[in-house]
C-alpha cells in the first residue's frame, strides 16, 4: 500500500491541571518513512529488470509526497545531474511490499554519471542530513557557482513571508510535525511551497519542483525556510541559483561563509516586523522612512 504524508495513532493525553485524568484520544502524525534513491543507465529501459540495474545513491528519511521531486531535487542539489534534459523518467520499484520506498531515477542516452562522486554514506538522517557525509571535503561538496542576480527586495515583503509559507503548510496543520520550503517571486507572491519532516528533504522536493518544470536557476526568486539556516540548505538553494534565502531561526557560521562565497543574500530570525542579514545586504532595499 502507498504510505500517506499522515498516520493516526491512539495516545494518552495528561494534564497537571485540574483533576489529572489520563484521557484517551486520536492524534495524527506526519507520516516518516525511508526513501532509497537509485539511478539507472538509459537502457535500463529496455531491461525487463530495470530494479536490478539501477545503482542505490542515497536513503533518505521522509515524508511519503512528491517523492519524484525529492528523487530529481537530491540528485541536481548534490550536483550528481545537471539538469532535467538528464533525467528520462522516474519510477517506483516494480515490486516488492516497500516498492513505495524506492524509486528509479532513469538517466537520458548519453548523460553520465558517476555514483563515487557523492561520497557520502548511503544513509541520512531526516533531522540533519550533513551528519552522513563521509569527509569534511564532501560537505563543502561540489563548488557553487556565484550567483548574478538584479533582485531588489523590499524589507516588508520579507517579513510576510514566514506567515504565507506556514498558511501553505496542509500537513503541518493537522500534525505540527513538519519543515517547509517555499519558492517566493520578488514582489512576496508565494509560487509553491513544500513539507517534509526533514528540513533538506523539504528543499530537495521544492529544487525537484522547478527542475522538472525547467524553472531553474532561482536567479530573480528567493526561498523561505521554515526553521533553522543550515550549510547544507544554502548549499542546495545555491546550486539551483538563489539569489536569497530566508528562515525563521539562526544560520550557522559554515551557511553564511557558504552564502558570502556564493553571492547568496542570507536573512535570518524573520520574526514579526525585523529580521538579520548575514551576507549580501546589498539586494534589501532601503525601508521606506515615515515621518
Amino acid at each position: 500500500m502507498r504510505p500517506g504524508s499522515t498516520v493516526r495513532r491512539r495516545v494518552e493525553q495528561l494534564s497537571v491541571t485540574g483533576d489529572g485524568a489520563r484521557r484517551a484520544r486520536t492524534d495524527v502524525l506526519a507520516t516518516e518513512e525511508p526513501l532509497e534513491i537509485r539511478v539507472a543507465p538509459a537502457d535500463a529501459l529496455r531491461d525487463a529488470r530495470l530494479d536490478d540495474a539501477a545503482t542505490p545513491v542515497s536513503v533518505t528519511m521522509r515524508t511519503p509526497g512528491a517523492d519524484f521531486e525529492l528523487a530529481a531535487g537530491f540528485l541536481y542539489a548534490e550536483g550528481l545531474i545537471g539538469g532535467a534534459e538528464a533525467i528520462a523518467s522516474i519510477r517506483y520499484c516494480t515490486e516488492g511490499e516497500q516498492r513505495y520506498n524506492v524509486v528509479s531515477v532513469v538517466l537520458a542516452p548519453g548523460t553520465r554519471f558517476d555514483p563515487a562522486a557523492l561520497q557520502r554514506n548511503f544513509y541520512q538522517t531526516s533531522s540533519c542530513g550533513v551528519c552522513g557525509k563521509a569527509s569534511i571535503e564532501a560537505v563543502m561538496g561540489p563548488a557553487c557557482a556565484r550567483i548574478e542576480s538584479n533582485l531588489s527586495v523590499s524589507p516588508d515583503v520579507i517579513t510576510r513571508m514566514p506567515e504565507q509559507l506556514r498558511a501553505a503548510q496542509a500537513v503541518f496543520e493537522r500534525t505540527g510535525g513538519l519543515h517547509a520550503a517555499g519558492l517566493f517571486t520578488a514582489e512576496g507572491e508565494l509560487v509553491r511551497a513544500r513539507e517534509d519532516v526533514g528540513r533538506h528533504n523539504a528543499m530537495d522536493k521544492l529544487v525537484g519542483a522547478s527542475l522538472l518544470e525547467r524553472e531553474l536557476p532561482w536567479v530573480e526568486r528567493m526561498v523561505m525556510v521554515s526553521g533553522r539556516l543550515s550549510f547544507e540548505l544554502v548549499q542546495k538553494a545555491a546550486q539551483a541559483g538563489a539569489a536569497l534565502l530566508a528562515g525563521v531561526s539562526a544560520p550557522s557560521s559554515l551557511a553564511v561563509e557558504l552564502a558570502e562565497a556564493c553571492g547568496m543574500t542570507l536573512c535570518g530570525f524573520v520574526r514579526g516586523e525585523r529580521f538579520n542579514v548575514y551576507a549580501g545586504g546589498a539586494r534589501i532595499a532601503a525601508p521606506a522612512v515615515h515621518r
